[in-house]
């Protein structure tokens, strides 16, 4: 039997082995990790929310109305007004009949699926689709296929094959994708569920407060909200706090907290949180927040128009190919006070390693100079 030692060894050997890094003080632009201090490139939190003097004080809020734990799963005891408020204000937004909140994306992603569909049912999912909802179609039991990242001829293909059953059919894509920061073909997706009777699951994880007049996300940009019907994503990353929420039609959404193992089978996250999460959520609609996207996207543009590549998101990945050349450039980067995460295989396809850009309003364009200064000397 192989022991623990020698697979890490292996991994050693890789240039494929993970450490925990760790961070001294609040997620901001400037942060002290293992030690170090330098400028922030490799946070999701794209409006600089997490840190937020109003959020700080929400929190505060909510653990002295309900307390630091919610103390049971929601079915049982744990469902607490701040849990309803949060929901209220996601489907009021999202402009659907309901919304159900999860602890985290992870849990989101696969308690929905494996609750939507099952044995005989097809999940077809784009390739880069995250591993929390590849997860989630293979916990569910039903049929797998792919189609090539963004690849409609192929999604066609799927569809039709699938279009003579009577089983549920849902297509699986995310708003943006996170390791090349690249956006789904969300129209024409539709236009092809549309066609074949399916249902479309839209991940918004990326998506959430960079897009859209009020931040809902690429489906509110495009105009194309109501098409969706399972809206996906995360309070983590542009909204600051931590969680997960899904929103659609009633019936969907109770389907979901009768069979989504992840959402019955754990204990609620804390009211203190999905009361901060509900205040982040009306500070990205507000006018602070339409400046901070602003200000995010003016990032975007300077940053990708001097590293000569295509911004679409505040994600912006600078490919290196492989893994330990990849580790070598973030680990001279770090020393000169710049930190941009490497990024590796099983995560990405072999020798497509890069070093994964986010970008935050916090920026400035100072930083962003550094960076590229560092970057491309």
């Amino acid at each position: 039997m192989k022991d623990f030692t020698a697979e890490l060894a292996e991994l050693d050997e890789q240039s494929l082995r993970r450490t925990l890094r760790w961070l001294d003080g609040a997620q901001s632009r400037e942060i002290f990790l293992d030690g170090i201090e330098g400028l922030n490139f490799a946070s999701n939190d794209y409006l600089g929310l997490a840190n937020h003097a109003d959020l700080k004080t929400a929190m505060l809020e909510g653990v002295e109305r309900w307390g630091v734990g919610s103390g049971a799963s929601r079915l049982i005891t744990g469902s607490m007004t701040a849990h309803g408020m949060l929901e209220e204000k996601i489907s009021e937004l999202k402009g659907t009949e309901a919304a159900l909140s999860f602890a985290n994306g992870y849990a989101t992603s696969v308690g929905t699926v494996s609750a939507l569909v099952g044995k005989g049912d097809t999940v077809i999912l784009d390739k880069l689709s995250h591993a929390s909802l590849i997860d989630g179609a293979r916990l569910s039991g039903a049929t797998i296929r792919v189609f090539p990242h963004n690849n409609l001829e192929k999604l066609e293909r799927l569809l039709e094959s699938c279009s003579k059953t009577d089983s549920r059919v849902l297509v699986i894509t995310e708003s943006v994708f996170s390791m090349d920061g690249d956006v789904a073909l969300l129209g024409d997706i539709i236009r092809l569920k549309n066609q074949f009777g399916a249902l479309l699951l839209l991940d918004e994880a990326h998506g959430l407060g960079v897009y859209g007049e009020n931040g809902m996300g690429l489906s509110e940009y495009l105009g194309l909200s109501s098409e969706v019907d399972i809206h996906m994503g995360t309070l983590g990353k542009a909204a600051g706090v931590a969680g997960g929420y899904i929103a659609g039609c009633r019936d969907m959404v109770d389907l979901v907290v009768n069979k989504g193992r992840s959402f019955i089978y754990s204990t609620a996250p804390p009211p203190a949180q999905a009361y901060t999460a509900m205040k982040a959520l009306e500070l990205i609609v507000s006018e602070e927040g339409k400046h901070r996207r602003e200000k995010l996207w003016d990032n975007i543009n300077y940053l990708s128009q001097k590293l000569k590549i295509e911004g679409t998101s505040a994600i912006l990945p600078w490919h290196v190919g492989e893994s330990e050349e990849a580790l070598a450039l973030m680990e001279s980067l770090k020393q000169k006070g710049i930190f941009v995460p490497a990024i590796r295989y099983p995560t990405v396809p072999r020798k497509t390693a890069r070093l994964r850009i986010t970008l935050t309003a916090e920026h400035s364009r100072e930083d962003l100079d550094l960076l590229v200064g560092k970057l491309v000397g």
